[in-house]
């Protein structure tokens, strides 16, 4: 198959996500695959940045297995609102010529107003048209005042693709709450590189920041939003009088330099160590390295119908995990599998000294690891792939009857 993916983020910068693992495998088993993304940080960019951002194009790009896939970074205005109204010009022309030379079998939107253009061109090209949701997008526009029209955006988005693919049950819901058929919804789930998380070794990483077998790791790993908890956390652990509790933070975000505030100011030391992005590969030993992972966001609109990859990841590699009750989270994993549901962030702490005197540790990451070992990512990328396929046989089918002889 030819396939395109139409995208608002930065697929260079960003991730792995799902859709880099799913596509990239999807590559490597032989389909073609052309992405059209977006600079989503444009404006962290420094002061003396162009005023147009011109068009790039990244060839074999590949950041969790060999199948490189083509990106293309149509040419944007580095302006606030003229960067949405410079995208629904260029993007358009991209993906009309993408139609046009690359030919796709189906197309595959995973943002906005991209995707709606997308979808538009699909309708008008006879081509398959898929909406992979993966977050509640509108709700992540910066820009408060088009949260509304966004919203609409997503609406019009969920009621125009051929399939609607979510990655749990919650935002399955939240799609046919948005306007998609129910009946051309389906859930994905996300994935794990089961055997790469299982069998890592955390021995060199636990000994490069110091920690020794008195200690109780906590970890983090992702964007480190405002809203992630982990200052709540940071600074209830200044306040544990257990000086073996430790957390090891991966990651870089808005929340970056409070960390390091609290850290300085409460003399955290190698209690709090923070670590930039780190190659994937190199992922699964930190992992290893912990002996309890954090997902201690607040309860926003926001991460209400979440499930992040994270979570399986550190089920995965053996880990029990403290974790928000967010409803996403709970409808997909339920209870007694390792994952331990807290209020606010600021329980943090005592749940995992809960965790500690009960010695509970190593048998609630055994409990874990056993939830997600269907997770693995080649069967989620075999129904992936079994689904567009069927997409396309379907669409060939239709147009058959209505063209008969023409194809």
């Amino acid at each position: 198959m030819r396939i395109l993916v139409v995208q608002e983020s930065d697929w260079i910068a960003k991730g792995p996500h799902q859709s880099h693992h799913l596509f990239e495998r999807l590559a490597q088993k032989g389909h073609e695959i052309h992405v059209i993304d977006y600079p989503i940080d444009w404006r962290k960019a420094p002061i003396k940045k162009p005023l147009v951002m011109i068009k790039q194009v990244f060839t074999s790009v590949h950041k969790v297995v060999d199948g490189g896939v083509n990106v293309v970074r149509p040419a944007i205005v580095q302006l606030p609102i003229l960067n949405y109204m410079s995208l629904l010009v260029t993007h358009r022309l991209e993906i009309i010529r993408q139609i046009r030379d690359f030919k796709p079998d189906v197309i595959v939107g995973f943002g906005l107003l991209n995707t709606r253009l997308a979808a538009s061109q699909a309708r008008l090209h006879n081509i398959p048209f898929v909406y992979y949701v993966i977050d509640e997008l509108h709700r992540l526009v910066p820009e408060q005042l088009f949260q509304t029209l966004a919203r609409a955006v997503e609406v019009n988005n969920n009621r125009n693709a051929s399939k609607i693919i979510s990655i749990n049950e919650g935002l399955r819901d939240y799609t046919v709450q948005m306007g998609a058929d129910p009946k051309r919804t389906e859930v994905i789930r996300a994935g794990v590189d089961f055997e790469r998380f299982s069998k890592a070794d955390g021995s060199v990483v636990r000994q490069r920041y110091g920690f020794t077998d008195e200690d109780t790791v906590m970890f983090f790993m992702g964007w480190l939003y405002d809203f992630s908890g982990l200052d709540e956390v940071a600074l209830q652990m200044a306040k544990s009088q257990n000086k073996h509790l430790k957390m090891l933070v991966l990651g870089k975000g808005e929340l970056w330099d409070r960390l390091q505030e609290i850290k300085e100011m409460h003399a955290l030391g190698d209690r709090l160590v923070l670590e930039g992005w780190k190659p994937y590969e190199e992922v699964p030993s930190y992992l290893a390295a912990a002996d309890i992972c954090l997902l201690p966001a607040q309860k926003n609109e926001i991460m209400q119908n979440i499930v992040p990859i994270k979570l399986y990841e550190y089920m995965a590699a053996g880990k029990p995990v403290i974790c928000t009750s967010l409803h996403g989270v709970i409808t997909e994993f339920g209870y007694e599998n390792g994952i331990h549901y807290i209020d606010s962030p600021e329980d943090v702490i005592s749940q995992a000294t809960a965790l500690i005197d009960g010695l509970s540790i190593e048998s609630e990451g055994q409990r874990a690891q056993q939830f997600v070992a269907g997770n693995d990512w080649n069967i989620i990328t075999s129904s992936f792939e079994h689904t567009l396929n069927n997409l396309v046989k379907s669409n060939e089918h239709q147009l058959t009857q209505i063209l008969p002889g023409t194809l």
